[in-house]
């Protein structure tokens, strides 16, 4: 097992279906970036899907905040999750809606578990 845990999946999407038969996940209309005819803008809503291993068996602790930088951090989500073996693939499905950008620019998102930062991505908003 990993020192800590990894993020083998993480994309931003419309929605996600999950299929009742399978289990299967099916993310639907996956993008990178955002435009906006106008500013301050507001997305209605928008999916951040993230799948993570290496988790020691448990309860654990999920936060994703966004900010133009890494001091001005806004905090989106809060939310336990529970791992069962360290091999297991958890996927959460975190939505949003009406997520404000103030001006075009990179937005930093920042993924932590377990008050651990995992990984620091981008999201481009332009005009």
């Amino acid at each position: 097992m990993a020192a800590r845990p990894q993020i083998l999946t993480w994309v931003t999407c419309d929605s996600v279906h999950i299929d009742p038969a399978t289990g299967k996940h099916y993310l639907m209309g996956c993008f990178s970036n955002l435009r906006a005819r106008k500013f301050p803008a507001t997305h209605p809503r928008m999916v951040w899907f993230l799948t993570l291993t290496d988790l020691k068996p448990g309860k654990h602790q999920l936060r994703l905040s966004y900010g133009r930088d890494m001091e001005t951090m806004t905090k989106l989500i809060e939310r336990e999750f529970e791992a069962r073996h360290p091999l297991d693939k958890v996927n959460l499905i975190n939505e949003l809606r009406n997520l404000r950008f103030e001006e075009p620019g990179a937005y930093q998102i920042l993924i932590e578990v377990d008050d651990e930062p995992l990984l620091v991505n981008s999201l481009a908003v332009s005009e």
